[in-house]
């Protein structure tokens, strides 16, 4: 190991004191420009106001249409629509969840699971039968027939990352409707994945298999989580009836938008940074994810407005569809695959717009080096570190790339507003978006003068 670690030393190209001192400089110039400026935080408020973007919904088209338009009139030297076929699906109008007890009615805060099939007009009515794994309704099968599955376990509060809080819940809301149909269940109802102990429901992608009916999968807010909970405790046989009229239609043409400025002297070098376009429909989607696409479209405008000419070709791409399919990821990767592109690093950010505290890598040990050596360049946007970890869902299917980077801000706060109401332009504060921008920033410009 130790021989390993002086191999890396004296092959890796370190920075003398003169050159960090000269990328100190220009550090310093992005992150003023950008926390000065906030253009990117003005942006974002002009894409919130448009609404969701959904993917296959006239919103997403008119926000891809501003965003070429935006992309345009920076001067980026290139800009182009990729056409993405993606999926269809509509909330509709009715969410209604009535808990019926033998002491009257009572209205649940519901919102369908994305994807969702509809239910009849007057609804569906029956029992409830919580569980709190899909472990535990195998062994609950034989009371399951005909029952409202009720999946309340909730995101874990105990971990200090709520990413893994969040990826120890969301099978619930995935597969929850797979395994209620599987043991007889008409309808699943999920507790919101999230941190914050409102009563707003928090939606999200849900999975049919074919060899099962399609029952009907809803988000519950949390508040309500506890209450139904509290009373199946009291009344074991209450009912509720839902009533749902969202649907699918038949697969809708949309696009990923790319913008780039061609590199000086490497412009067959791509650096690659982007985000996903798509959002829910509960709200605008200003952190999941239209504050990562606006930060990726400042990187380029950044160099713009600072004159800098790099010398690789910096490439954005607002992804559609990553929300519900992935289609724009499966689509830019077979673009890329055909055409033998040579991204040598891509960059994603798509959690949250929140204070920076580092980037998550997917390399070799000697490229993780090399950008570590960066850190006190990146630490004048308040970079704390980079470390080896995942990158993002949108770039991992760019085969090829040297390196494969996740921008990654304070998550305390994301869970509070993933796929919710709660995510919207009000819950973005503009210091710690544009210290986002200028972060990305610097480690692009890094890339691209000192490559990989």
């Amino acid at each position: 190991m130790l021989k390993v670690l002086i191999i890396l030393i004296f092959t890796t190209p370190f920075l003398l004191p003169q050159e960090i001192t000269n990328y100190i400089k220009t550090a310093d110039e992005f992150t003023r420009t950008a926390l000065t400026d906030q253009k990117g935080y003005k942006l974002l408020e002009e894409l919130c106001s448009m609404g969701h973007r959904l993917s296959g919904s006239e919103n997403s088209l008119n926000a891809l249409m501003w965003g070429e338009k935006k992309m345009r009139e920076a001067g980026f030297d290139s800009v182009w629509l990729q056409p993405v076929m993606v999926p269809h699906w509509e909330r509709g109008s009715v969410e209604e969840g009535i808990l019926i007890t033998a002491d009257g009615k009572r209205e649940l805060k519901i919102a369908a699971l994305g994807g969702s099939v509809g239910t009849p007009e007057q609804g569906i009515t029956a029992e409830v039968l919580e569980v709190s794994s899909f472990d535990e309704l195998r062994l609950l099968k034989d009371k399951a027939k005909g029952k409202i599955i009720f999946f309340s376990r909730p995101l874990d509060q105990g971990l200090r990352n709520t990413f893994s809080g969040y990826g120890g819940a969301v099978n619930q809301r995935a597969s929850g409707a797979i395994y209620a149909a599987y043991y007889g269940g008409v309808a699943a109802i999920v507790r919101s994945i999230t941190t914050k102990h409102d009563n707003n429901p928090h939606t999200g992608a849900m999975n049919y298999v074919d060899t099962l009916v399609k029952v009907p999968g809803a988000a519950i807010g949390y508040q309500d989580a506890d209450c139904l909970s509290e009373m199946l405790e009291k009344d074991p046989g209450l009912k509720i009836n839902l009533r749902l009229n969202c649907k699918s239609y038949p697969e809708a043409l949309s696009f990923n938008l790319i913008g780039e400025i061609k590199g000086s002297e490497f412009p067959d070098e791509i650096i690659l940074v982007g985000g996903h376009f798509d959002s829910w429909d509960l709200s605008c989607g200003a952190h999941d994810d239209g504050g990562g696409c606006i930060q990726s479209f400042e990187v380029l405008d950044l160099i713009k407005r600072l004159k800098i000419q790099p010398k690789r070709t910096i490439r954005c791409v607002f992804f559609i569809n990553e929300e519900n399919g992935i289609r724009g990821a499966l689509a830019y990767g077979r673009y890329s695959d055909s055409l033998k592109i040579n991204h040598i690093a891509a960059i994603e950010s798509d959690r949250g717009v929140f204070t920076p505290r580092g980037f998550s890598v997917e390399s070799d040990s000697l490229t993780l080096l090399k950008l570590q050596q960066w850190l006190p360049v990146l630490n004048r946007a308040g970079i704390e570190y980079v470390q080896k970890g995942g990158s993002g869902v949108d770039i991992s299917r760019i085969n090829g790339t040297k390196a494969k980077i996740g921008y990654v801000p304070d998550d305390q706060r994301y869970m509070d507003v993933q796929h919710s109401a709660n995510d919207n332009f009000e819950s973005v504060h503009p210091r710690e978006m544009e210290l986002g921008s200028a972060a990305m920033a610097i480690l692009v410009y890094l890339i691209s003068e000192e490559g990989l």
